[in-house]
C-alpha cells in the first residue's frame, strides 16, 4: 500500500473502508506501507495505520517512512494491542470473591473506628460540626421526603387492610384488620418503610455527595488545611438520618391508619370502634420499639452512604456505582438489623 501527501484526521476519511477491505483480502500475504511520499501525519493517521495492520493481521513493514511517522506508528500499536488485552476480563476464582469480601469488611471496620474517634474527639472539633449543615441535612431527608411518605403509608395501609379483610370476612373477623394492620405498621413496616424510602432518596443522594467531592479531591483539600473528613461530612449526615427517622416513621404509621380506617369505613364499621380496637390492642411498647428500630436504621442508612461515598474511586462510574453501593447496602443492611431486632425482641418477650 503506497500513501502519498498529508496522512492526518481530516484526509484518511475516504481511506479507510477502501484500506481496511484491501488488507482483510491480502490476509496471509506479506503487508508493506510505502510512506516515501507521505509529508506529514498526525496521531489519526497513525491510528489509521494501525487498524489496517490489525485488519491484515499482521506487523507492517515500512519503506521510506519519516521517523516521526514511525514513531507515531510505534505508540499506535502500542495503544491498540494494551486496549485488546483490557477487553479480557478477568477470571474470578474463590480466594478472590473471599479477598473482595474481608476487604470490603475490613473498610467497613475501619471506617465505624473512624466515626467512633470523632465522636469521641467531638468536644475538642465542635467548630467543625457545623450546624446550618446540619439543618440542611435534616430538611433534605425528612422535610422533602414527607409526601412520599404519606403517599405510600396510606397505600400501604389501605393495600394492608383490603387484603387482610376479604379472607377474614369468611371468619366474621374482619373487625380485627384494624388490629392487624395497627400493630404491622408500628412494630414492623413503618420502620422499615421509612428506612427503605431513607436508603433510596437520601442514602443514594449522601453516596453521591461524598463521592463527587472525593472525585474533585475536596476531602484531601479539607484533610490538607487540618479539617476532619469524618467530623464535617459524616457525623451531621448520621445525626440528621438519626432525628428525621423516628418522625418519618411516625408520619408513615399515622398515614397507614389513614388508610386502613378508609378501607374499614367502606365495609360499615364506624371510626369510633376502629378507634378501641387500635386503643386496646396496641400499647406504648410497640411504638416505642418501632421508634427506636428507626433510629438505628437511620444511623445504619446514613453510615453506609457516607462510607459508599468516602470510598469512591476514580473514573466516569465511580460515582454512580457508590450510589448503587449505598442503596443496596442500606436495604440489605435495615433487612438485616430488622431480623436481628426480631429476635432480640422476641428472646425479651417484647
Amino acid at each position: 500500500m503506497a500513501f502519498s501527501g498529508r496522512l492526518e484526521a481530516a484526509s484518511i476519511g475516504a481511506l479507510w473502508r477502501r484500506a481496511i477491505r484491501a488488507a482483510e483480502h491480502a490476509h496471509g500475504q506479506p503487508l508493506v506501507f510505502d510512506l516515501g511520499a507521505v509529508s506529514s501525519s498526525d496521531v489519526g493517521g497513525a491510528s489509521f495505520l494501525a487498524a489496517v495492520e490489525a485488519a491484515h493481521g499482521d506487523v507492517a513493514q515500512l519503506v521510506g517512512a519519516q521517523e516521526r511517522v514511525t514513531a507515531l506508528l510505534l505508540r499506535a500499536r502500542a495503544a491498540t494491542r494494551t486496549r485488546v488485552r483490557g477487553e479480557t476480563l478477568p477470571r474470578l476464582t474463590v480466594r478472590d470473591v473471599v479477598a473482595a469480601a474481608l476487604g470490603l469488611l475490613a473498610a467497613s471496620i475501619a471506617f465505624i473506628g473512624e466515626a467512633v474517634v470523632a465522636i469521641v474527639q467531638l468536644p475538642a472539633r465542635r467548630r467543625m460540626l457545623r450546624v446550618p449543615d446540619l439543618l440542611r441535612y435534616i430538611d433534605q431527608a425528612g422535610v422533602r421526603s414527607l409526601p412520599l411518605v404519606l403517599l405510600l403509608g396510606y397505600l400501604i395501609g389501605l393495600i394492608l387492610a383490603f387484603q387482610s379483610a376479604i379472607p377474614m370476612q369468611r371468619f366474621g373477623a374482619d373487625i380485627f384488620v384494624a388490629n392487624l394492620v395497627a400493630i404491622s405498621l408500628l412494630r414492623e413496616l413503618g420502620p422499615l418503610l421509612a428506612a427503605v424510602i431513607l436508603a433510596g432518596r437520601t442514602g443514594s443522594a449522601f453516596a453521591a455527595e461524598i463521592g463527587t467531592m472525593k472525585v474533585n479531591e475536596e476531602v484531601d483539600a479539607l484533610m490538607t488545611m487540618g479539617l476532619d473528613p469524618m467530623t464535617m461530612l459524616v457525623l451531621p449526615r448520621i445525626i440528621a438520618a438519626m432525628l428525621v427517622m423516628p418522625v418519618m416513621t411516625l408520619t408513615l404509621d399515622i398515614a397507614g391508619m389513614l388508610g386502613m380506617a378508609t378501607v374499614m369505613r367502606g365495609f360499615g364499621f364506624p371510626l369510633v370502634t376502629i378507634a378501641t380496637q387500635v386503643q386496646n390492642w396496641v400499647g406504648a411498647s410497640d411504638l416505642y420499639g418501632g421508634l427506636f428500630k428507626a433510629v438505628c436504621f437511620g444511623m445504619a442508612v446514613a453510615a453506609i452512604g457516607c462510607r459508599a461515598g468516602l470510598g469512591t474511586g476514580v473514573g466516569p462510574r465511580a460515582v454512580g456505582l457508590s450510589t448503587t453501593a449505598a442503596v443496596v447496602g442500606g436495604i440489605v443492611a435495615t433487612i438485616a438489623l430488622d431480623g436481628v431486632f426480631a429476635l432480640i425482641f422476641y428472646r425479651l418477650n417484647l
